[in-house]
């Protein structure tokens, strides 16, 4: 799988910057272990909605991989302080918990797509790539 994009005109490319948010540290930890193995430049994690938002300026990630269900503050809450201080910023909502309830109100407060966890991790490398292609 080529996840590199284009940092100029000429042939150079670079990893897709991707911060993962969960807060089951296993998970995290797979994660991000997965999408580095898989080509993708893990830049930042955070245990929660709110460590992501004091984290994410710093990560500059391409991508926020963010969970739904966290303690304290919900994905859906975290993904729109992100993008009212990043406007472009692409956030992937990755949840076991979809439904078009959710999927209404994640893209209200600007979630690029949503993916379930269910899906698996080929899918989610797949539309973060896509939705990166468009970046450059």
């Amino acid at each position: 799988m080529t996840v590199a994009l284009p940092v100029d005109s000429d042939t150079m490319t670079r990893p897709i910057r991707v911060m993962v948010v969960d807060d089951t540290a296993h998970v995290l930890r797979m994660l991000s272990a997965m999408l580095s193995l898989d080509g993708f430049d893990v830049v930042g994690e955070a245990a929660g909605g709110a460590a992501a938002i004091d984290a994410v300026d710093d990560a500059d990630p391409d991508v926020v991989v963010m969970d739904y269900r966290m303690p304290l503050m919900d994905g859906l809450t975290a993904a729109r302080h992100i993008r009212s201080r990043r406007p472009g910023q692409i956030v992937v909502l990755y949840t076991a918990f979809i439904d078009e309830e959710i999927e209404r109100r994640a893209a209200e407060v600007g979630v690029s797509l949503c993916v379930g966890k269910v899906d698996g991790l080929a899918s989610l490398e797949r539309e973060i790539s896509r939705l990166c292609a468009a970046l450059f």
